[in-house]
C-alpha cells in the first residue's frame, strides 16, 4: 500500500474526529461519525487492491491469472451496510431527542441519575 492511501485515510479519520469531538448538534455528530467510519472503507479496499489483477471472475481466463481478493469487497460491502444502518438509528434517536428535550445540543441534555 502507497504512503497515500495510509495519508487519506488517516485525514479522513482525524477530521471526522475532530467534527464529534467540537460538535454541538447530535446530527453534525451522526455525519462526523460517518466521515470516520469511511477511513475504513478506504483502508480496506486499499488493502484488497492489486494493480496487475482483474476481477475475479473466472469465466473463460486462465487458471493462473492474478485475480483480486474477493472477501475483501464483501468486508466493504458488509461495513457500508452496517454503517448505513447504524447511521438510520443514530438519527432515529437524535430525532426522538429533539422531541423529548426540544434540542439537538448535547450540553443541553441532563446527565442520567443515578
Amino acid at each position: 500500500m502507497s504512503a497515500l492511501v495510509w495519508g487519506v485515510a488517516a485525514w479522513l479519520f482525524l477530521i471526522g474526529l475532530y467534527g464529534v469531538v467540537t460538535s454541538r448538534n447530535l446530527i453534525h455528530l451522526v455525519g462526523c461519525l460517518t466521515v470516520v467510519q469511511s477511513a475504513t472503507y478506504v483502508l480496506l479496499l486499499a488493502v484488497g487492491y492489486r494493480s496487475d489483477a482483474a476481477a475475479p471472475v473466472l469465466v473463460n481466463r486462465p487458471a493462473d491469472t492474478p485475480t483480486v481478493d474477493p472477501a475483501v469487497q464483501a468486508l466493504v460491502l458488509t461495513d457500508v451496510v452496517v454503517g448505513a444502518t447504524v447511521t438510520a438509528l443514530l438519527l432515529a434517536l437524535a430525532i426522538q431527542v429533539h422531541k423529548r428535550r426540544g434540542s439537538l445540543d448535547p450540553r443541553d441534555l441532563r446527565p442520567l441519575r443515578h
